[in-house]
């Protein structure tokens, strides 16, 4: 299933690309990021809230990649940050995102890491009435002079999420609201799945407790959404065609995921479209701006659309047969575990491109990892290759800067994670200029906690 380029890919792509040369020098895998692409994903969001005359936030979702680059884009564009962890808060600071920029969630989140929230002045999501009180109570006892700004975290009705406080819990906490250790800025939910219409309804259903929470003496200004803003990688037609004949026999050893386990590789309302589709729905973007309240998002993956690929080198090719019919299967010099669906007991669908590109004969061909691990299967699939791949050939996995290259990946049998290769445009926009970039444990590593943090 061939995904749609951009114009960066082609160009990376290109016979006079700079593919080769990274290859030769990083000698192993790789991921390739271009910022610049970011930039206008962001502006695509930030046109949305202006075309539908709502005041917005995006906060861009760091767990879906934790490139240094990202964090530049972001600050560049006038994005904040989503982060759950002190390292993540600690490397947005370092990116050049203020404080105030950022938005802290994640359940029971350490003293550290509020306390973290607090002194650089973020928002804290706030899970439940008892970390609540232990952010009062840390206030008090070590930042006195400080007023942490918060929005409480709702479960969604019906909802058999972790997250969040139950109706209940959010109707008694008023006496537990302290105003000078806190100020409520509003209230944040994430909801599963890629649907515009139940986002809509429960924004809708938070104004309301916006308004109470400011006869009670809080801003309350703010309602975020969070995520789950969908990504189409590939045409309409060849989603469908898919699901509709799909059949194990196209898996290597019939391993074929289930039905419901693949994301949804098409979608028609996706990314910015999704947020004027919730805008629009019953009305929700005028209700938001007559009562003078902000619409904040958390987008991971759609921030980064197109934004970054993932190269392998073929180290290695066979042949077998399944149903009398041969195909190859190639081993290149990395792991699934840098295509995370693999390890969620899924398939990521977008075809990689056999790079030199070259007219061949059409080859089904699997593609498994470099490891002792029978289920080290980059594409299960037979993914029919226009020529045969012959050891020393590139395969580029298109679209992975969203969730693909991080989420999983680690040193197993003491291979290399895949660096980083950022992509820049030269002054003329004809060429690109590449630098691989820090390991970001070395950049962790040699952080001054104090001063990335403001803890001092």
């Amino acid at each position: 299933m061939r995904a749609d380029r951009v114009e960066w890919e082609q160009r990376l792509l290109s016979d006079d690309g700079p593919l080769r040369e990274i290859a030769d020098t990083v000698q192993g895998p790789f991921h390739v990021m271009f910022p610049e692409r970011i930039v206008e994903n962001i502006g695509r969001f930030q046109k949305s809230f202006v075309d539908n005359d709502v005041a917005g936030v995006i906060y861009y979702g760091k767990k879906a990649n934790k490139s240094a680059c990202v964090i530049e884009a972001c600050a560049a564009a006038g994005a904040g940050v989503d982060v759950a962890s002190v390292g993540e808060l600690g490397a947005a600071l370092r990116g050049g995102i203020d404080g105030a920029d950022l938005m802290v969630t994640g359940p029971v989140k350490s003293d550290e890491l509020l306390m973290a929230a607090a002194a650089n002045d973020a928002l804290i999501a706030i899970d439940s009435p008892a970390e609540l009180a232990r952010l009062i109570e840390l206030s008090r006892r070590r930042l006195p002079a400080t007023t942490a700004r918060i929005v409480l975290r709702v479960l969604p009705k019906d909802s058999t999420s972790r997250f969040g406080m139950t109706d209940t819990e959010l109707d008694n906490i008023w006496d537990q609201l302290d105003t000078t250790s806190v100020r409520l800025e509003g209230y944040s939910f994430h909801l599963s799945g890629y649907d515009a219409v139940p986002r809509a309804e429960l924004a809708a259903a938070l104004v309301d407790r916006c308004l109470k929470a400011r006869v009670n003496g809080h801003p309350a200004d703010i309602i975020s959404i969070g995520g789950g803003f969908s990504v189409s990688y590939i045409a309409s037609e060849l989603w469908h065609s898919f699901l509709d004949n799909v059949n194990p026999s196209w898996f290597h050893g019939g391993r074929a995921p289930r039905p419901d386990s693949y994301y949804p590789y098409h979608c028609a309302v996706a990314g910015p479209q999704m947020l004027t589709a919730i805008l629009e729905h019953n009305g929700l973007g005028d209700r938001l701006r007559k009562a003078g309240i902000r619409l904040a998002i958390e987008p991971g993956r759609a921030l980064l659309d197109r934004a970054g690929s993932t190269v392998f080198r073929v180290q290695g090719v066979k042949t077998r047969e399944a149903q009398h019919i041969p195909y190859d299967i190639l081993t290149v010099d990395g792991s699934s575990l840098s295509l995370s669906e693999q390890w969620f007991d899924t398939e990521y669908l977008p075809d990689p491109v056999l790079w030199p590109e070259r007219i061949g004969s059409i080859t089904p061909t699997c593609v498994g990892g470099a490891t002792c691990l029978e289920s080290d299967m980059l594409s299960w699939r037979r993914i029919p290759l226009p020529r045969a791949a012959v050891v020393g050939d590139l395969l580029v996995y298109p679209n992975t800067a969203g969730y693909q290259m991080d989420s999983n990946e680690s040193e197993f049998h003491e291979l290399p994670v895949p660096p980083k290769v950022v992509l820049r445009n030269s002054a003329d926009g004809r060429q690109f200029q590449w630098t691989r970039e820090p390991d970001p444990r070395d950049v962790r590593s040699n952080a001054t906690p104090a001063a990335s943090l403001n803890l001092s």
